[in-house]
């Protein structure tokens, strides 16, 4: 039995070096297919603060205050009632209670 686990640990762990080595090796292959070197690439989201303000770009588009601030509100108010949200919350509610009545039944205390 020992030496069973001795060499599934000896293959695990060749498994693992190599799946390492499989995704440093992936790594270049994409640095090196895309040809060229662009810091812009590197980051998905920049954030600058200029003059008080600050600037964000998310994949490349622009986002402002004012479209944080907009968004903020349309989610507000989609919060404002969600019928299905208060549904899921009653029928939760009521199964729990079921089943905990249905084992204080069974298991008495």
């Amino acid at each position: 039995m020992f030496r069973f686990f001795l060499k599934f640990l000896l293959v695990l762990i060749i498994f693992f070096v190599g799946v390492l080595l499989g995704m440093q090796k992936a790594n270049i292959g994409m640095l090196n297919m895309r040809g060229y070197d662009d810091p812009k690439l590197y980051s998905a989201v920049s954030v600058e603060q200029r003059d008080g303000e600050i600037d964000a770009s998310i994949l490349g588009k622009e986002i402002n205050s004012y479209d944080l601030q907009e968004k903020k509100e349309k989610l507000e108010e989609i919060k404002a009632f969600n019928a299905f949200s208060n549904l899921g919350k009653k029928i939760t509610e009521s199964s729990k209670t079921l089943f905990n009545k249905a084992l204080d039944f069974v298991v008495p205390d």
